[in-house]
């Protein structure tokens, strides 16, 4: 497995500046739903919902983390998260603008089979296995359409108002990309530090073995759910 240089420390550091400032904004927002908790769009409510969904989403993360494993340039951590981002976003606002009800538990399996994908391709087992490389590229975008449909099942779960619905939905979706960026914050600060440690080269395949297993029990709990849940 081929190593590419590792980041530059100036790279983390912008990373921990940002990781402040969004650290600071979501903290604010805890109090926020008290301030702004009627009207039609209650806008600040939404973003907090929306960030604090995606901070406490381990399966996003841990997607968010098997794409990013082995990216070491700033420019395609953003290449990689901007086409995430974009795909759930689509699939977030037209789930819940079109009324699309998708079942959540086999979304939620599609999303940890994501996590195995990932872990599979970080491992090159595609290549090996079955003689070709999957468009990692178009396999984030995929996915991040399916992690949008899952963010709108659970928007879904409250009772959404006509009122002002579509501010709602993007102030929520802000939400997401601030819980989004906090997160990545955070895993590239941690990535950073771990690629620097002699241990790395050595540790990478099982850490993509545990994310792979990780995958796999997201999907198996999520599959039980859908077959025995009535």
């Amino acid at each position: 497995m081929r190593f590419l240089p590792l980041l530059r420390f100036s790279g983390v550091d912008r990373c921990a500046r940002r990781l402040l400032l969004f650290a600071v904004a979501f903290a604010c927002l805890f109090v926020s739903p008290l301030l702004f908790a009627h009207g039609g769009a209650q806008l600040l409510p939404f973003i907090y919902l929306g960030a604090k969904h995606m901070v406490t989403g381990y399966d996003h993360l841990l997607f968010l983390a098997g794409v990013i494993f082995f990216l070491y340039r700033m420019k395609d951590v953003g290449i990689y998260v901007t086409l995430f981002a974009v795909g759930h976003s689509v699939t977030l606002l037209y789930g819940v603008l079109s009324e699309t009800n998708v079942n959540a538990y086999m979304v939620d399996a599609i999303i940890g089979f994501s996590v195995v994908y990932k872990a599979m391709d970080n491992l090159g087992a595609f290549r090996r296995w079955f003689g070709f490389q999957p468009n990692t590229k178009a396999a984030v975008l995929i996915f991040g359409f399916f992690h949008g449909f899952g963010l709108a099942t659970k928007l879904q779960d409250f009772t959404l108002s006509d009122d002002g619905l579509v501010a709602n939905i993007l102030a929520f979706n802000v939400g997401v990309e601030i819980g989004q960026l906090m997160a990545l914050s955070v895993i590239l600060i941690a990535m950073n530090f771990w690629r620097r440690s002699d241990v790395f080269p050595r540790q990478a395949l099982a850490a993509n073995v545990l994310l792979m297993s990780a995958g796999f029990m997201l999907m198996g709990y999520q599959l039980t759910g859908l077959y025995t849940v009535s």
